[in-house]
């Protein structure tokens, strides 16, 4: 088989089923774009940017956006709605590189065993919701080496200081116990500052609970380029300047944040005990059904948008405004006057109907792990491109002997 007959085949397989791509036609993209809004964080320090060397960005290039989900757990309507489903607006504007970050998969305790079968499936989800791989890059955080290098450079001009304020770690440690908390969940913020500032990133699509991570990563790189960067690189035969762009924030449109079925004031979780809480993006119709029958609400008449005292109520407004695409205007007019029985059916009803292509599409991916293998080993060399730029020019920039 011809070179080209092979790339027109894994063309051909990487392009949505027509029912999937009825879901993100050009009309809902458009939408979807203008919600998106570059946000820029606070910062202690600033520094001049200048010029990023040819081999990671040029004037004539798109925006670079990088973003990434963990394979632990099943992937559901939270990450779906709250990153995987906008993934799509933003592989038509900007140069994208979405992946699987199973390194961050393992700070806390999980299932060793599962974790490649988990990646794959991810991976698999990634396009059956409708990544296009001519559009975007798609890996495996594990499979570029320049990750973990990057984060060692970086962890030695990263105060503890900063790391001991993080907000997720004091939450995560709290639970777990100290006896149970490895290093790596305190320098997770480092992974992912390495993660980030490898691609030479413009933007990081953040929700709120990422929010600190991203002004550490953005803190880090304006330390790194003033300690090592400008004329000192220049001295050591680099190009000088920036050793890093620094990222900006790119906030997901408001109702992303999709919560608990069974809490309306907590985030919809992979670690919540019960899958009760969730539903995942592979559940068969008659666990969707019953996990919304089940779903807690609250004795109010009728139903609306932004009541504090009916959390629940709003969730489940917004997660049928997300999977229908009509308006919050239109929803909360159509449903005023529903009981909860009512709603409940026509949202098991939009969920259904909205999830099933997907569904479709990631058992045909996933029944040619060919094509999937061959998806991920291309991403991977895409990214490790860009991402060995990076890491030798920071070896150079610290010091390091030329390999």
């Amino acid at each position: 088989m011809s070179s080209r007959s092979l790339l027109s085949q894994i063309l051909v397989l990487s392009a949505a089923s027509p029912r999937t791509c009825e879901s993100f036609n050009s009309r809902k993209i458009g939408l979807a774009l203008r919600s998106y809004a570059p946000v820029r964080c606070k910062c202690t320090t600033s520094v001049s940017q200048t010029e990023i060397s040819d081999a990671t960005s040029t004037p004539k290039t798109k925006k670079r956006v990088v973003s990434g989900v963990q394979p632990t757990g099943s992937v559901h309507l939270g990450n779906y709605l709250g990153a995987i489903k906008n993934w799509i607006a933003l592989q038509e504007l900007y140069e994208t590189f979405f992946f699987i970050v199973d390194l961050h998969a393992i700070t806390l305790s999980y299932d060793a065993p599962d974790l490649a079968k988990s990646t794959r499936s991810t991976a698999a989800l990634y396009l059956a919701c409708g990544v296009d791989t001519s559009k975007a890059s798609v890996f495996v955080q594990s499979h570029v080496r320049a990750h973990v290098e990057l984060m060692w450079l970086l962890s030695s001009a990263t105060p503890l200081g900063w790391l001991n304020r993080m907000i997720q770690f004091k939450e995560k440690s709290r639970k777990a116990g100290d006896e149970n908390v490895g290093v790596a969940l305190l320098t997770y913020p480092v992974l992912m500052a390495s993660d980030i500032l490898l691609y030479q990133s413009d933007l990081v699509p953040v929700g709120e609970d990422q929010k600190q991570h991203l002004e550490l990563t953005r803190e880090l790189a304006e330390r790194v380029n003033h300690i090592y960067g400008g004329r000192k690189w220049k001295k050591l035969g680099g190009r000088g300047g920036s050793l890093f762009k620094v990222p900006e924030a790119l906030i997901p449109p408001a109702g992303a944040r999709v919560m608990s079925l069974t809490d309306g004031l907590s985030k919809m979780s992979k670690s919540a005990p019960s899958d009760q809480s969730r539903i995942n993006l592979l559940d068969p119709k008659d666990v969707i059904a019953n996990k919304i029958k089940r779903c807690k609400t609250d004795s109010f008449p009728g139903l609306e948008f932004d009541n504090p005292e009916r959390p629940e109520c709003n969730n489940l407004l917004s997660v049928y405004q997300l999977v229908t695409g009509k308006t919050k205007e239109e929803v909360a007019l159509e449903c005023q006057n529903m009981n909860w029985g009512s709603f409940k059916q026509i949202l098991t009803d939009a969920l259904i109907d909205h999830l099933q292509p997907i569904q479709v599409r990631y058992q045909e991916i996933t029944s040619d792990p060919g094509y999937l293998d061959g998806v991920l080993s291309e991403g991977a060399r895409k990214a490790s491109e860009i991402a060995d730029t990076t890491l030798n020019n920071v070896y150079q920039a610290m010091g390091f002997l030329k390999r």
